[in-house]
């Protein structure tokens, strides 16, 4: 009869909502959203300071659409194409001009021939007489758009209301990267605290955009700063023991010559390179452990703490086998030409290892994975540190129920 009473008191016992109150909820979402647009505005105010003005900067191509093919011939192992074409864009709009393709037989890969219809770029010809224009390139931002526009239409379709957010956290994350980091670098500032500040500013923004601010949340966003502070702290330890000098290709020592008066950190390029590419790894990660112990402490009320860190480390083992392997073939897919270069000039397996590119790849797989298999009793803890607070605040408020 007494347990009768207790319990009757227990149910009668207003318990806190775990999850936020839904004005709450818009707040902080909003403020998220502010707060980003802020970042984004003053944080590229910043990161500009010190950029370079270009010399000669690069002439900008026009937009043309072939309507005419006028003569296609063949000399000296050359493919010549003189067409006229419409330009779209420009002081010019609305003209017609004759512009030429040019396809070497010894040069590959070549391009495709042009056809009437065809949208291609075109640049101000200064070394082929009697020709005023040459087609650079195929102009090829519609079928990007379209891809954009397919990959946005999945992700709504099958995330709904989350597919929206998880749009904006991506917007938020490219235009940090590219609108922010990006001339930061080129302003020759510190490539490490860049890196740090934009790997914070994305972590916390996607958690907050996405999962909103709970302790499900909390405890991802906690193992996943652990995990990226793990992989960059390997990189820095590597780097002084492999002594590596950044000068990985032709790329990199094309950046040395953007600032000459303060050259870019290539060392500070491969700090950044793993600890961005291993973020979003380590990210998924920590959210995936978290949610899961979450789940399982909502649906199983009296699961205990060592039960749940168990079961913790065993998603953790399914999840870590396969992005172990997805980050290693993503790297290796992403330098994969380089690779096949390097072994066709037939060097001794030493020497192969040796090379700098090689040990790149190494490096980063090897302080991505770790990063990644580390999260997994990180985040572990801390989800069940924070969800057995969380039930002890519970029993604390039981109890002093009259």
């Amino acid at each position: 009869m007494k347990n009768l009473v207790v319990n009757e008191r227990r149910a009668m016992v207003k318990r806190p909502d775990p999850k936020l109150p839904k004005r709450k909820k818009i707040i902080i979402y909003a403020l998220t959203i502010i707060l980003s647009v802020a970042y984004i505005y003053f944080g590229r105010q910043i990161a500009l300071q010190g950029y370079p003005e270009w010399e000669d900067p690069a002439e900008e191509p026009m937009t043309v659409r072939v309507t005419e093919i006028v003569s296609d011939s063949v000399s000296n192992n050359e493919r010549v194409i003189v067409f006229n074409a419409e330009v779209l864009n420009g002081e010019l709009e609305g003209d017609t001009i004759t512009s030429d393709q040019t396809i070497y037989a010894n040069y590959y890969p070549q391009q495709e021939p042009v056809s009437v219809g065809d949208k291609v770029l075109v640049f101000a010809n200064t070394y082929t007489e009697g020709m005023d224009w040459s087609m650079l390139e195929y102009f090829r931002s519609d079928s990007i758009l379209i891809l954009g526009i397919v990959f946005a239409a999945i992700i709504l379709i099958f995330g709904r209301f989350k597919g929206v957010n998880t749009l904006i956290s991506l917007a938020f994350t490219v235009l940090a990267v590219f609108a922010v980091f990006v001339p930061s670098v080129l302003s020759g500032q510190n490539i490490y605290l860049w890196s740090i500040i934009t790997c914070i500013y994305t972590i916390v923004m996607t958690m907050l955009l996405i999962n909103g601010a709970d302790k499900k949340s909390f405890a991802a966003g906690m193992g996943c700063f652990l995990g990226v502070a793990i992989a960059g702290i390997l990189t820095v330890i590597m780097d002084k023991v492999l002594l590596l000098t950044g000068m990985l290709n032709e790329d990199t020592l094309y950046l040395q010559m953007v600032q000459t008066q303060s050259p870019i950190d290539l060392k500070g390029i491969i700090f950044a390179a793993i600890i961005i590419g291993a973020m979003g790894a380590i990210m998924d990660v920590a959210m995936d452990i978290s949610s899961s112990l979450n789940e399982l402490r909502t649906n199983i009320p009296d699961i205990s703490s060592a039960r749940l860190i168990k079961s913790g480390f065993n998603i953790g083992r399914d999840v870590m086998g396969t992005m172990a392997n997805t980050l290693i073939l993503a790297f290796v897919g992403g330098s994969f030409v380089s690779l096949i270069v390097i072994a066709a000039n037939s060097m001794q397996f030493a020497q192969l290892l040796s090379t700098d590119t090689i040990v790149m790849e190494i490096l980063q797989g090897i302080a991505c994975t770790s990063g990644v298999v580390l999260t997994v009793p990180i985040t572990s803890f801390i989800a069940v540190e924070v969800l057995y607070k969380e039930k002890k605040e519970n029993v604390g408020a039981d109890e002093s129920a009259p």
